[in-house]
């Protein structure tokens, strides 16, 4: 009886270490470039907790792939075993100054890298190392009764340690970016000293519950497109180039498709579809379609999905993990991590369109408004002496029982 038990958890745990052996390494590269990568995911983040513009958001999580086979670090001397890890967290809290007007402040935090060793806390720095970390922080402002926010704030890249196999890289403490939001409409700018970097123009059309919208009907399903203006490095060369995220709910906001699509010459880049039990996004399901762009021109598409739940998050070769982890892929990346925004005591996962499950009710009581009708209605009740009262339109009969008017 205990072998069979031990042959039947081998099985269970076979699939995965076939996975976690033939995942594919990292290149040098695309942890050089992550610098770039992560100031744009944190202020696409900002972005979204800025739509209410007030109220507050927490998020934290760890990434843990266990085997120092599952990705691997391909430089120029080869592959070498080792952990790529990403740590972050994120806090956003506001206050009310006046009737109409919030005032705020933001910090996300990102250490992420490759080591030799696995840790949480202090790095074994082996020659191939590459730890560093991305802190965004700003200030916000919102006026409600105009539905206006304005943010503004700074970057820092601070660098621990970098390998002799990456590229030169210099600690920043002069990027800065700023926020400009209007209803569903917002502009993100970020610098470098005076030179623009990105410029990123937002519509988000969607009526969400959870910032006093539609909670169903036509508005509803109004997309979600962002273009977003970037210089990258080409061959050594500064190029210009935009992409456009399109997001677009296809059934009562708990079944989306998305995709994004880059100009001038690289086209199509991913596209998912994503279910989400209930649409205030606290679970989610996905699957994803990548296209890679190869060294050698030659381009395959990269099929996968993932799995998340309120404390944990499952992926397998998924467009986000390619973008967000070193284009890690071929292996399951599992992050541990939990995010909760709020406004007005209703709580939401980050681009929710309604409140928890069990606040839902309260929120969809809050924003209806009374009907005319139901005030001309007639109601019929009991008095304490056994009368029957009726009353409509503000004149009041009654009738005892004796039949009496």
């Amino acid at each position: 009886m205990q072998l069979r038990n031990i042959l039947k958890r081998i099985s269970l745990v076979l699939p995965f270490a076939v996975s976690f052996a033939m995942a594919d390494a990292i290149p040098v590269e695309a942890l050089s470039a992550s610098g770039s990568q992560i100031r744009d995911q944190q202020l696409r983040e900002i972005r979204d907790v800025l739509l209410g513009g007030r109220g507050g958001f927490v998020d934290v999580g760890l990434n843990y792939l266990p085997l120092p086979t599952q990705a691997t670090l391909k430089s120029p001397y080869g592959e070498h075993d080792g952990y790529a890890f990403k740590q972050h967290v994120a806090f956003f809290g506001s206050s009310k100054i006046d009737k109409n007007s919030h005032f705020g402040a933001l910090l996300w935090l990102e250490r992420s890298g490759w080591d030799s060793e696995d840790f949480i806390l202090f790095p074994h720095y082996g020659d191939f190392s590459y730890v560093g970390s991305v802190a965004t922080w700003g200030l916000t402002f919102t006026q409600t009764a105009m539905d206006v926010t304005l943010a503004a704030g700074m970057q820092h890249r601070n660098l621990e340690y970098v390998g002799d196999v990456y590229a030169k890289e210099n600690d920043s403490l002069a990027y800065s970016w700023a926020h400009l939001r209007w209803s569903g409409i917002s502009l993100q700018g970020n610098f470098y000293r005076n030179e623009l970097r990105s410029l990123r123009l937002s519509l988000d059309l969607e009526s969400r519950l959870v910032y006093g919208g539609s909670s169903s009907g036509i508005k509803t399903y109004l997309p979600n497109i962002d273009a977003t203006f970037y210089k990258r490095q080409i061959n050594g060369e500064n190029e210009d180039y935009v992409r456009v995220n399109w997001e677009q709910n296809l059934y009562g906001q708990v079944l989306y498709a998305e995709a994004s699509y880059d100009f001038p010459d690289d086209g199509f880049h991913f596209a998912a579809l994503k279910f989400y039990p209930d649409p205030s996004r606290m679970v989610a399901f996905e699957a994803t379609c990548l296209r890679r762009v190869k060294a050698d021109d030659k381009d395959d598409l990269l099929w996968g999905g993932a799995v998340e739940f309120p404390f944990v998050r499952i992926g397998y070769n998924s467009s986000y993990d390619y973008d967000n982890f070193f284009h890690a892929k071929g292996t399951f990346i599992v992050e541990l991590q939990f995010n909760l925004g709020t406004i007005d005591g209703f709580m939401f996962a980050r681009r929710g369109a309604k409140s928890a499950p069990l606040e839902t009710m309260k929120i969809d009581g809050k924003n209806k408004m009374p009907n005319e009708s139901s005030f001309k209605e007639e109601q019929k009740f009991e008095s304490k002496h056994g009368n029957k009262v009726l009353e409509a339109k503000g004149i009041r009969y009654e009738k005892d029982n004796g039949g009496n008017k």
